[in-house]
């Protein structure tokens, strides 16, 4: 069976709000919220106990998870809206909720998608800048937690940005836009003490916040290692790692069909299923990875292969990426 013949169902919908369907209400309601909770946490920190805060914080940091890897994600590759100023309105929401450019953050997921974590050519480079081998020494994939809690300083916001103004479509001035909405939140919360009356200097709420924040980041790249982790970069239908759990992949819009995703990038969440099935027997054909666990506890896997011991892969396949 030829892999380029393989056809993929796009949802249809009569919806003037929504681009592909009106599930994707569901996603968005979750950006929204997501919001909604970082603003909470401001208002509600001078005065609900310390040991409540750290608790929410900690939730806080698993859904800047959840956001990147399950809504900010899928709406990188299927927008949900029709109208592009909503589109543009709602990456600007999802900018503030993680404190990140989400027109960024689709800058670096398609380059992710243009390498697919590929290992390293022979200048030691890599396609993509978030490879798990970017980092690597000779020819294995980089130490976890290395990658996980260093990632977060690797962004080079000057490549994304010359990424972005070659689209010539707006998205350089979308993603400083961001920056600066982001940007403009967070000195509001650090200068406002929202207490009665006003105080001013709000050191306490940051030196609470930024840790988490921080951590919410962490999580994602701790995902995003074991997403990749034991795949086949030579392989396209092998490209990820896939979780089947199905609590996971409703929390995350179906993000664990991680290998059918970077097999075929456009399929919508609510078509991942009955994709997968259509091409199971491929996938069992090619050798395509799976985990038992949620990816982000892929370090309990107890299939993990371990690192410094792979075959040297053969010269790696020049394949072409699926991404948009």
């Amino acid at each position: 069976m030829k892999t380029d013949a393989i056809r993929i169902e796009r949802p249809r919908t009569s919806s003037k709000l929504f681009a592909h369907t009106r599930w994707d209400a569901i996603p968005a309601a979750a950006g929204l919220f997501h919001l909604a909770y970082l603003v909470a946490l401001y208002f509600l920190f001078p005065d609900t106990p310390l040991w409540v805060m750290l608790i929410l914080g900690f939730i806080y940091s698993l859904m800047v998870n959840a956001n990147i890897n399950g809504v900010g994600h899928n709406f990188i590759h299927n927008p949900f809206f029709r109208s592009q100023l909503l589109n543009r309105l709602f990456g600007i929401t999802q900018s503030i909720a993680c404190c990140f450019s989400q027109t960024m953050y689709d800058a670096v997921h398609m380059q992710h998608h243009k390498g697919n974590s590929d290992r390293q050519d022979e200048k030691g480079d890599t396609i993509d800048w978030l490879s798990i081998y970017r980092h690597g020494h000779d020819g294995e994939a980089e130490d976890p937690w290395s990658y996980v809690f260093l990632s977060f300083f690797r962004d080079d916001v000057g490549t994304i940005r010359k990424d972005l103004r070659k689209r010539k479509n707006g998205d350089d001035s979308w993603g400083n836009i961001e920056l600066a909405a982001f940007a403009t939140t967070l000195l509001v919360m650090a200068i406002i003490v929202p207490t009665n009356p006003i105080h001013f200097i709000n050191w306490r709420f940051m030196l609470y916040f930024l840790p988490f924040w921080y951590l919410g980041h962490c999580f994602s790249y701790l995902n995003g290692y074991y997403r990749h982790y034991g795949a086949n970069p030579e392989k396209p239908i092998a490209w990820g790692v896939s979780s089947y759990g199905r609590i996971y992949n409703w929390l995350f819009f179906y993000n664990g069909y991680h290998a059918e995703h970077h097999f075929r990038p456009k399929v919508h969440w609510t078509k991942m299923e009955k994709f997968r099935r259509g091409i199971e027997h491929l996938q069992k054909q090619e050798g395509v990875r799976t985990i038992k666990r949620a990816h982000m506890l892929g370090f309990l896997d107890p299939d993990l292969p371990k690192r410094g011991g792979r075959d040297r892969a053969p010269e790696r396949e020049k394949a072409t990426s699926l991404a948009r």
